[in-house]
């Protein structure tokens, strides 16, 4: 998940808020190949290759697969959130790249010349736009004839034994971000700017065994980070109840996937 959008100025600043939703995914995750590397394998990048970052965050895609990528990407990392981009120049200015760079930037007016980039990665941010068909314009108007664009989002039925819980706030039990950009959205603005489009699901689960785990997560981001005492009691007895139910466990499904366009000349 990265940020874009100044409505998550106070979300996005900085990595703490999100590293407790990341905590699920990188500590419960049930997968053949982790995440990260699934998604890069599937990039086709190449060395030399101009690679530009939209919603970067705090740069832990690269980091975790650095080791995995051609040699001398030039990797520009962009994001609304200048502390994002600090940090994630920061983390990957030690890394095997060509070049990092970092840039303050809005994802449906990038500050960059026409074909200035050989890839666009725009990982898990896309639903944080008003207009996401927007960003996707710009990020195709920034690729050179013949680059790709990956975008990451998740699909309606994502972690839904997690959302479940959040209707203790009043929330819907699904994936906001799902509602607001999930896999038809994906699929539709990417077919509809660039004539083609791939879709790949990640094929995973998370088990997590610590509820305090999805307590932390679930009060990191709007309505549960600004919860009164009493639904945060009520949050805690239904995180509870559904660990009790199933025996300490709890079961979750997964839907993230990969869309891959290519620009025509």
């Amino acid at each position: 998940m990265s940020s874009i959008t100044a409505d998550n100025a106070g979300q996005y600043g900085d990595s703490r808020k999100l590293a407790a939703r990341a905590r699920l995914h990188s500590q419960y995750t049930i997968a053949e190949t982790a995440w990260f590397p699934w998604v890069t394998a599937q990039l086709s990048l190449k060395p030399g290759d101009r690679v530009l970052d939209v919603g970067c965050g705090p740069a832990w895609f690269w980091a975790a697969t650095a080791d995995l990528l051609p040699a001398d990407l030039h990797l520009t990392l962009a994001d609304l959130s200048q502390g994002m981009v600090d940090e994630a120049v920061a983390r990957c200015s030690a890394l095997p790249f060509g070049s990092v760079r970092g840039c303050q930037a809005d994802a449906t007016a990038l500050p960059f010349e026409d074909s200035a980039f050989d890839a666009v990665v725009a990982m898990h941010m896309l639903y944080h736009l008003p207009d996401p068909a927007a960003g996707i314009a710009d990020m195709s108007r920034v690729l050179r004839p013949g680059g790709l664009l990956a975008v990451t989002t998740n699909g309606a039925g994502n972690m839904r034994e997690i959302y479940a819980l959040t209707t203790v706030f009043g929330s819907a039990p699904y994936d906001p971000a799902a509602e607001a950009f999930g896999y038809d959205a994906a699929e539709r603005s990417m077919r509809s700017q660039f004539g083609n489009v791939t879709m790949s699901q990640h094929p995973a689960s998370l088990r997590i065994t610590e509820p305090e785990d999805v307590f932390l997560a679930l009060t990191s981001y709007p309505p549960g980070d600004g919860a009164c005492e009493t639904q945060l009691t009520r949050l805690r007895q239904a995180i509870a109840d559904a660990f009790s139910q199933r025996s300490g466990v709890l079961e979750v499904s997964k839907e993230t996937a990969l869309f891959l366009s290519r620009k025509t000349a």
